[in-house]
């Protein structure tokens, strides 16, 4: 009897400027049964740093999607995930504040659900380092504006720890309107509004303290949030 067919993800990665960085992503991630999809749409030496990773680690499927212009952090993460091979694909950020043990504990909970998302502010999360009081009052804040606009009802739609079924994302990525830090948001919105069901789950997570959303990025969050929600192209 043959041998079932190994189950393989797609995982990407959104790296803008993250020369600096990103090959401590990589010494941390020992194997994957898959592909990694860095979207590189900066201006520094990232697809250089990303290439010369890829040449090393023949052990792992890195593929590395380059683009003249920035697209923000969702424009890049639907380019990955439009470009992504596998039956579950997911992302996760540069920063390394999510561990490749996390995201694959995430995709296990896909025989279940066609989503699943990492949580820090759920019981039985552990955060390593955690972030200032200010940093969480605020998504505090921000969490309670997203279950009033949107009806969702996540502890924590902003952890870039997030997995799913291709054909359920597949499904809304034409839809999606969100380019920047709100995408997070609203694919988790029209994933509802299909009849997806996407679980949220503890995770460990790390605050690096090199943290890419400033407190302006919190407005234009707010303001494409609105357009989301409120816009007549939006099915």
């Amino acid at each position: 009897m043959n041998a079932p067919p190994a189950i393989r993800y797609s995982l990407v990665i959104p790296a803008y400027n993250e020369a600096a960085r990103i090959a401590s992503l990589f010494d941390r991630i020992g194997a994957f049964s898959g592909e990694l999809i860095v979207v590189c749409d900066g201006d520094d030496r990232t697809p250089d740093v990303v290439r010369q990773i890829s040449g090393t680690r023949p052990d792992l499927n890195i593929r590395c999607l380059t683009f003249p212009r920035r697209l923000g952090k969702g424009g890049g993460v639907i380019a990955g995930m439009k470009a992504a091979q596998e039956e579950f694909v997911g992302y996760l950020d540069a920063d390394g504040s999510t561990g490749i043990g996390e995201m694959m504990q995430l995709f296990s909970q896909l025989s279940a659900y066609d989503g699943a998302i990492g949580s820090r502010w759920v019981g039985g999360a552990v955060l390593t380092v955690k972030q200032g009081v200010l940093r969480q009052l605020e998504s505090r804040a921000f969490n309670l504006i997203i279950r009033i606009l949107f009806g969702l009802r996540y502890h924590d739609t902003q952890c870039g720890a997030k997995v799913f079924r291709k054909r359920a994302v597949d499904v809304i990525l034409p839809r999606m309107i969100s380019t920047g830090f709100e995408f997070d948001v609203e694919i988790l919105w029209r994933l509802k509004r299909e009849g997806f069901s996407v679980g949220e789950f503890p995770i460990h997570w790390q605050n690096t303290g090199d943290s890419r959303v400033q407190r302006r990025d919190m407005i234009r969050m707010l303001a494409g949030l609105m357009k989301v929600r409120f816009s007549p192209v939006s099915p």
